[in-house]
């Protein structure tokens, strides 16, 4: 009799599984996927953040809350209730920073559609920026070997318009000598960061975002963190020289190339900075790179 009780209850529970599989469409496979990505998504985003923090926390605030619904706890239970009867839009004021950096990520994509709200194109706009890479590259060089500080911010698909705001607009053809002066010691300008937009000296003086990361070897100062924080929330590529060494970093999508050389600082700006799609032209710059590099060794030294 038990067995047979045994036997029926498997065959109950597994003709319920079969009605399920048996309604199951591909939207609801598509419905499953798409939600599995987005939670892949937010755990991935979240992982590096102070957002993974918060999401302990409120599992705590989960664990607690269960304990006190099976206890009974009338009055706790009714404080939990009250604080979040609104449990979405508190989400959405913890984690606003996330899903802003989130929707900022999915607008960055290079949809050709929404080209006009970017950066201007063309060969001119092409020239313009490859003229600004090499002239900051001599600048860096420069300040490198003089331990000046400095800090250059290239302005992307992403608009840093806030952070343009803080500094002073001088809309200027990038130069080496101009670079140098605005981050020469005692300058008004050389705290903050420059930045260049469409391969113009945009503004000067800006005040960055600092990275939101803990992890960080202590002996890096101000400049870095910046430059690792703006690149957090934009595409931008930022360009740092430590007055302390005189080592150049790169930083860009979060991640700081400490102490590149003159080669390897040219060859990353021309890949992130210049137009992805002009092939033939990187590969022209590419097989040049070594005789640019020689050159502005040698205009340094004069």
């Amino acid at each position: 009799m038990l067995m047979a009780e045994k036997f029926e209850n498997i065959k109950l529970f597994w003709d319920r599984l079969l009605s399920v599989f048996s309604v199951f469409t591909l939207t609801d496979l598509v419905d499953i996927a798409l939600v599995a990505f987005v939670i892949f998504s937010a755990i991935k985003m979240l992982k590096e953040t102070r957002g993974i923090q918060i999401v302990k926390g409120l599992l705590v605030v989960g664990a607690l809350y269960f304990v006190i619904n099976l206890l009974d706890m009338h009055a706790s239970s009714f404080l939990f209730k009250t604080i979040l009867s609104d449990f979405i839009i508190v989400l959405i004021i913890l984690f606003s920073p996330e899903i802003r950096h989130a929707l900022e990520t999915m607008g960055r994509r290079n949809f050709a559609f929404f080209n006009f709200f970017g950066a201007q194109q063309g060969d001119s706009m092409y020239e313009r920026k490859k003229a600004a890479v090499l002239e900051v590259c001599k600048a860096c060089t420069e300040m490198s070997d003089k331990k000046i500080g400095a800090l250059i911010v290239f302005e992307r698909e992403t608009m840093v318009g806030d952070v343009i705001k803080t500094g002073t607009v001088i809309d200027a053809k990038v130069n080496r000598d101009h670079i140098e002066s605005i981050f020469f010691p005692n300058s008004p300008l050389h705290d903050g960061g420059l930045v260049i937009r469409d391969g113009r000296a945009y503004a000067a003086g800006c005040i960055l975002p600092l990275t939101d990361k803990d992890m960080l070897a202590t002996h890096l100062g101000t400049r870095h963190r910046a430059a690792l924080g703006i690149t957090e929330k934009s595409d931008a590529v930022a360009v740092v020289v430590s007055e302390e060494t005189g080592k150049i970093s790169v930083a860009h999508a979060g991640t700081l190339h400490r102490g590149v050389s003159d080669g390897v600082l040219m060859e990353k700006l021309f890949s992130y900075v210049l137009p992805q799609h002009d092939n033939a032209a990187k590969g022209i710059i590419s097989s040049k790179i070594s005789k640019i590099i020689k050159k502005i060794k040698g205009e340094n030294k004069k």
